[in-house]
């Protein structure tokens, strides 16, 4: 799992507490993020780059944290191939990849030839640095994965043509590495089993290149699943829980080396399952270490509901890294910040009320309340949560539960004071150190004529009563929690794993090349329109790495988005726009208000004669899109200090 960290100033001393922090949690193994054996390898000019004995020499602090606490750790060898994002890059063959902005160029035989022993160099100065392995990454699209796959390699020399030839570059490796680093050291290969794209293998091409594999001395394959150019998700929140474990299943009885299942393994149960089915020897997880670093310390200790369950919602781990940014996690900020977020005893006791059970509220009064202040928190619902009791609700965002269960876990086990149903008012507080405001967000409603009409509701109304919205369906505001709203209308009920598969045209035979077959589009029993002010691409949602996801399934789903859209009324006739000048009316039989939020501020001036012991915190301080990241971060930040 790439950090961020392994190109940042002082980054491996971070990126030291970070693994140590893991391995006292329990982990067996830990495999570091891609880092290239050469430099046309890197990802981009300053990425991390494992290819001399000075990289050996500062890896040392690395190694030495983890074996200190008696862990194993292995080093991922990347080469980027087509996918680096600078114009040294080189591949199999010269074709552009769908998401990088260089065109490689294509590899001679002397410089394959090289990359197998900058890769065999690599391995033999991992071990100097004292890892105990590697993993070599031949998966997600790389560039080993892109001389396996026709897709990518167009070649007719021996390093291309036939399967044989195009899996003689991995075997190559695998080979060279193995005689670098002698018998005792592990080499995990990261074997693309379902590529996901087309022209991709098939499953007695995997068989194939597994046994290869294993012949040429790898230790364990670890499941790869989906080329980054896939446009099939494969693990955000919306992909079922372990919904690949039945690709590592398939090299079941194929090869004698123990195989790890990977993607969406976020509970104790689901990996336990996949064990004792007998679905896989070990399981891999590396977001579900983000949000909780003693996931399997409190598993073994049966303390499943004590964990800080991954929701797979990317928005501070992969979002963060593809932009450069170091990563972290939504539930857990103090992820990659292990050397800096540190909550230590408070030096006196304070007494602290918190006005909101939201997600900023619960994260400022348990971390509050763990230093050893006196915490009371009030809600005036009936209970915690605040915008993840919506989000909650929402198809394809079930995980949310698993924030709010832990929170509320939190809430029990630091002994916060919860008032649920309670009004405060400033004579309640007066006796209060500190006052922190939470109070979160409500929608906003545009000013249009009509917004009254009986037919309009605003999203937390709709989320939360779920009430039959009728056959034609408007949603103003194409934000997140428009597409939400979407996603909810036109979810079909009772999808299982088998549905969800099939709805991405995803072969579980893998019989097709890459895992694909083509499939019908879901056609929705309703009409939906998706609409925004702003002109442009409507319907993607926030997210780097999961808006796609969301624009596809509305695709999918034959919902119709139109930006630039200018409300004149609503009416019984239903909603009446202007687009590009000319005038419609979308016979909706409800419209729905997702135009945003404000920030709920009432109490902020009755606590004006309070002065600076109040503290406004999450949407109370600024009304975002759901911006639990932000939110949960803000209260750990402000309850450290």
């Amino acid at each position: 799992m790439h950090t961020g960290l392994e190109e940042s100033n002082d980054g491996f001393k971070k990126l030291s507490a970070f693994y140590a922090e893991r391995v006292r949690g329990g982990v067996g193994l830990i495999v570091t993020g891609g880092f290239s054996p050469n430099f046309r390898g890197r990802l981009h000019p300053l990425s991390a780059q494992f290819s001399s004995g000075r990289h050996a020499r500062t890896h040392r602090v690395i190694t030495d944290a983890v074996h200190t606490e008696g862990g194993k750790i292995a080093l991922q060898l990347l080469h980027a191939g087509r996918y680096a994002m600078h114009p040294l890059a080189q591949s199999a063959s010269a074709i552009k990849s769908p998401i990088s902005k260089f065109a490689p160029r294509e590899m001679s035989a002397r410089q394959i030839r090289s990359t197998i022993r900058d890769f065999a160099h690599s391995a033999e100065l991992a071990r100097e640095a004292g890892y105990d392995g590697v993993e070599l990454m031949g998966s997600e699209g790389y560039l080993i994965n892109q001389f396996i796959c026709q897709r990518t390699n167009c070649r007719y020399d021996e390093w291309g043509g036939s399967y044989e030839k195009r899996i003689r570059f991995p075997v190559e490796v695998v080979k060279a590495v193995r005689e670098k680093v002698g018998h005792d050291f592990i080499i995990v290969f990261r074997l693309s089993m379902l590529d996901l794209v087309e022209q991709g293998s098939t499953l007695e091409e995997v068989v194939q290149l597994a046994k290869a594999l294993e012949q040429a001395g790898v230790t364990i394959i670890n499941t790869g699943i989906g080329w980054h150019e896939a446009r099939i998700p494969t693990i955000a929140t919306q992909v079922p829980r372990a919904a690949f474990a039945w690709v590592t299943e398939k090299l079941r009885g194929e090869v004698s080396v123990p195989l790890v299942a990977v993607n969406r393994i976020n509970t104790p149960d689901v990996a336990e399952d996949i064990l004792s089915s007998g679905q896989a020897d070990m399981v891999s997880m590396a977001r579900p270490l983000l949000a909780d670093p003693e996931f399997v310390k409190k598993a073994e200790e049966s303390r499943a509901d004590d964990i800080n369950t991954c929701i797979a919602c990317n928005q501070a781990c992969l979002d963060h890294v593809f932009k450069g940014k170091r990563a972290s996690c939504l539930v857990n900020p103090q992820a990659c910040y292990e050397t800096e977020l540190v909550v230590t005893p408070a030096v006196r006791s304070r007494k602290i009320a918190v006005i909101g059970g939201g997600m900023a509220g619960m994260s400022f009064a348990t971390t509050a309340a763990e230093r050893g202040f006196h915490v009371d928190l009030f809600e005036r619902k009936g209970e915690l949560g605040g915008q993840f009791n919506l989000a909650r609700r929402i198809p394809g965002k079930e995980e949310f539960n698993e924030t709010t269960r832990y929170f509320s876990r939190r809430v029990e086990q630091t002994g916060v004071n919860v008032h649920l149903g309670k009004e405060v008012s400033a004579e309640d507080l007066r006796d209060y150190d500190h006052i922190v405001v939470a109070t979160g967000v409500k929608p906003r409603m545009p000013s249009i004529p009509g917004i009254d009409h009986p037919k309009v509701v605003d999203y937390m109304t709709f989320i939360r009563e779920r009430k039959d919205p009728g056959n034609r369906v408007a949603i103003i505001g194409a934000g997140g929690i428009g597409v939400d709203v979407a996603t909810m209308i036109t979810e079909p009920e009772g999808q299982t794993l088998n549905d969800w598969l099939a709805d991405w045209g995803i072969d579980n035979n893998i019989a097709h090349e890459g895992g694909l077959f083509p499939h019908p589009n879901f056609v929705a029993h309703r009409q939906v329109w998706l609409l925004q002010r702003r002109p442009g691409r409507v319907g993607k949602g926030p997210g780097k790495t999961t808006g796609w996801i969301h624009k596809r399934t509305l695709e999918k789903r034959g919902v119709e988005a139109l930006g630039g859209v200018v409300y004149e009324k609503i009416d019984d006739q239903g909603l009446h726009i202007q687009l590009e000048g000319q005038r419609h009316i979308l016979p909706a039989d409800t419209v729905v208000v997702c135009a945003g939020q404000t920030s709920v501020t009432e109490m902020i001036p009755v606590l004006a004669e309070f002065g600076d012991k109040v503290h406004v915190i999450g949407g109370a301080e600024k009304a975002g899109e759901l911006d639990a990241k932000r939110a949960i971060r803000q209260g750990i930040e402000l309850a450290i200090v």
